[in-house]
């Protein structure tokens, strides 16, 4: 490697390692947050069913505007503007849920909502960022990086959780929870000082990825399309965590105290799964999104049908491995499949049809907790066992370029 090429590869690890480090108290803070939501809703007067649509609700905003964003973030070039204010809504609505009172269950979903809708904002003009740099160290490798410290906030969050709710003692466990958001707020000012930061360093990250020799105009390929459709039945069939935790406040299966280490144990597997899956992706391509979906289709069986808690600590192991998968795989097919020129743009349509799906499954799923949990978890692992046959046809039509 010569002298030009090492200092560039250098920089864009750097630049991947920082955007990682602002991800990393940016998931403490949401992640954290996200960690006790479920109990946190209940406690201020919502259902199984409202929390499910809520959560729906939320994914719904946090994908679907991404389509908008991204498409702004291309047309304008405007990519730090967006991840900034994007940003600043997401990590700002968790310390205002310590401000929510009792049966304040509509004001708490509205932040739970915004912060999906920051995440809107930032996600396509960040991920487009990231890619530029990703490009020169590895694609799967890239995002594997930024996915692990990622998920090493998300880590972090909630056992930050646990230590406040082990110092408050006895006490009410709604005021302990509005505790926890308001510690919360340090991370929250720490994210937003430190992407202003980034955006000082690197004003320009375009310059870690090489100029197109001619812009390529994107259209949906079949092999695009049949992987959309996969991705968006794994969103589906894929619980959200709050639910997870619902589950395990209405057993007992664990201490209320401990329900935010639940969450940082799935983060924990999340991050090197992403390191491992991500590594994996540069060799075999899509067949490793495929390997991480037969390990994690069957988590549902182990979480819904026992209040054991051994059971329920494989099951979130297993969404752990999926979820790792899903965030470092699916962003890097992605930046491999659309060209440069519309890469935000292609982000916003590819994760639009994802957050759509997981809207509609999670208050599906939700329903059928309250209904009947077993049909909750025929639904999760029929959904994911039929994107492993969509991941396969896509494989073989990207195998005959189609």
């Amino acid at each position: 490697m010569d002298r030009k090429k090492k200092k560039l590869y250098s920089g864009a690890m750097a630049f991947i390692f920082l955007m990682g480090i602002v991800s990393l108290f940016s998931d403490m803070t949401h992640e954290g947050a996200r960690s006790i939501l479920g109990e946190y809703l209940n406690l201020t007067g919502a259902s199984a069913a409202a929390i499910g649509f809520v959560s729906g609700v939320g994914e719904l905003c946090g994908y679907s505007l991404r389509l908008l964003s991204g498409i702004i973030a291309d047309k304008t070039g405007k990519y730090w503007t967006l991840v900034i204010v994007g940003y600043a809504m997401q990590v700002l609505a968790i310390p205002a849920l310590a401000l929510v009172p009792e049966n304040g269950w509509i004001f708490a979903c509205g932040l739970v909502i915004m912060e999906r809708i920051g995440k809107a904002v930032k996600k396509p003009a960040k991920n487009t960022l990231v890619s530029f740099a990703a490009s020169e160290v590895g694609t799967g490798k890239g995002f594997a990086y930024q996915e692990f410290l990622d998920q090493l906030g998300a880590f972090l969050g909630p056992v930050i959780l646990f230590v406040i709710a082990s110092v408050k003692g006895t006490g009410s466990l709604f005021s302990t929870y509005r505790i926890s958001f308001a510690i919360l707020g340090i991370p929250a000012l720490i994210t937003i000082g430190l992407v202003v930061f980034s955006k000082i360093k690197y004003p320009n990250p375009e310059m870690f990825e090489k100029a197109e020799e001619e812009k390529k105009e994107f259209h949906f390929q079949k092999s695009f399309v049949f992987y959309v459709i996969a991705i968006c039945l794994f969103a589906f069939g894929f619980a959200d965590f709050t639910l997870i935790t619902l589950h395990a406040a209405k057993t007992g299966a664990f201490p209320d105290s401990t329900l935010s280490l639940l969450y940082a144990a799935a983060m924990a597997v999340d991050a090197f799964a992403a390191l491992f899956f991500g590594w994996l992706f540069d060799r075999i391509g899509l067949k490793a999104l495929i390997l991480s979906t037969v390990c994690s289709s069957f988590f549902s069986c182990f979480i819904f049908l026992t209040g054991n808690p051994v059971m329920m600590g494989v099951g979130i192991v297993l969404w752990g491995i999926g979820m790792g998968a899903q965030e470092s795989i699916m962003k890097a097919a992605v930046s491999k499949i659309i060209p440069r020129s519309m890469r935000s743009t292609g982000f916003g349509i590819f994760e639009t049809g994802f957050g759509i799906a997981w809207f509609l499954g999670s208050w599906l799923l939700g329903a059928l907790y309250d209904a009947a949990p077993l049909m909750l978890v025929i639904v999760s692992v029929a959904a994911q066992l039929l994107a492993i046959v969509f991941y396969m046809i896509c494989i073989s039509r990207q195998e005959k370029g189609l």
